[in-house]
């Protein structure tokens, strides 16, 4: 029964390990990583890393949330050496469970900007995401919309997508919220969005894509990579023409969020960690992890043509250590507001 339910996780969090040429006797130098970054593209940055410095590269892949929960039951016997996860929260989260370790990096410190590493130097950003509202122009006056404030407006009723509460980028975004307009604000802007929402609660962001070019609803917020994906037919013809109905609208400051990495409390092989995260967090590195995934480097725009017409977004103040800090007060804030 044990090793059946070992199986099924298994199956459930869609782990697998990816060796590149490593034989299984081999004393060669390694790094074992645990991803949440669930892109093929990001291995042909690991394969550069492991050609440049010598140093393989192991890697486990799972959702961000089974990760953390397998770090946490392996405690000392994890073989992980560097973690990489998606969205604020989950990283955060990471170093509060006690999952990362504190390093000392001087490329790290120059690479990663202000606002988007740990000031106790267990994790630094890699690339980043703007929380976006996509819309139907043929059912919403796009005009009107130009914050995420604005759809909490009773025109909007019935007008509205979002995906569920459980989403890591959306309990970001109203953390975010918290920062900038204080929670009675926030309540208030929830308590109207939320009642300007054609349910149910989306489970994905390229569902919530759809339903607004099918005129489900007028308007939703998403990641802006997932339109952009969609849009250069990474997901099929019909995802694309989807895309094209739809317009995108990036509030002036916006929300940037993050994919991040720090070091295992355990790792064994700490140097090569180090090495990699240096590596994946300096100009070369976030590009080459960025660039074909549509997401954005740590110091500039993705020049994609796609990502481009999105037009030019300028990130808010709001830290990344910020979001972590008011995670749990944004869940419960949603909660409260009926977000399911």
């Amino acid at each position: 029964m044990q090793n059946l339910k070992k199986l099924l996780y298994s199956a459930l969090t869609c782990t697998f390990l990816l060796n590149l040429n490593i034989p299984a006797n081999s004393t060669q130098k390694e790094v074992k990583v645990y991803s949440g970054r669930h892109y093929n593209t990001d291995r042909g940055v690991y394969k550069k890393f492991a050609e440049e410095t010598g140093i393989k590269v192991r890697l486990i892949e799972a959702a961000g949330i089974s990760l953390i929960e397998r770090l946490k039951r392996e405690g000392k016997n994890s073989q992980a050496d560097l973690i990489l996860l998606v969205d604020a929260a989950r990283i955060t989260n990471a170093a509060k469970a006690g999952l990362l370790q504190n390093i000392e990096s001087t490329s790290l410190e120059q690479d990663v900007p202000i606002g988007l590493k740990d000031k106790n130097k267990e994790w630094y950003a890699l690339t980043r995401r703007v929380r976006v509202m996509v819309a139907n122009p043929k059912v919403v006056d796009i005009s009107k919309i130009k914050d995420y404030t604005d759809l909490a407006d009773p025109s909007l009723k019935g007008k509205v997508c979002l995906r569920n509460r459980k989403s890591p980028y959306n309990q970001s975004l109203v953390a975010n919220q918290i920062v900038n307009k204080g929670e009675s604000n926030t309540k208030a802007w929830l308590n109207g969005m939320i009642s300007n929402v054609s349910q149910p609660f989306f489970p994905g962001d390229i569902s919530i894509i759809r339903a607004v070019s099918k005129k489900k609803c007028g308007v939703g917020v998403i990641n802006h990579y997932y339109l952009a994906r969609m849009l250069a037919g990474v997901n099929g013809r019909r995802d694309a023409l989807y895309a094209k109905k739809t317009s995108v609208i990036t509030p002036n400051p916006a929300h940037v969020n993050i994919s991040a990495g720090g070091v295992a409390k355990y790792a064994k092989n700490k140097n090569e960690a180090i090495k990699l995260l240096e590596y994946l967090a300096s100009p070369k590195g976030s590009k080459g992890l960025a660039a074909p995934t549509f997401e954005h480097p740590l110091k500039e725009v993705n020049q994609n043509p796609i990502v481009k017409d999105f037009g030019a977004f300028t990130p808010d103040k709001v830290t990344v250590e910020d979001l972590g800090v008011n995670n749990s007060l944004a869940i419960k804030l949603m909660k409260d507001a009926g977000w399911d």
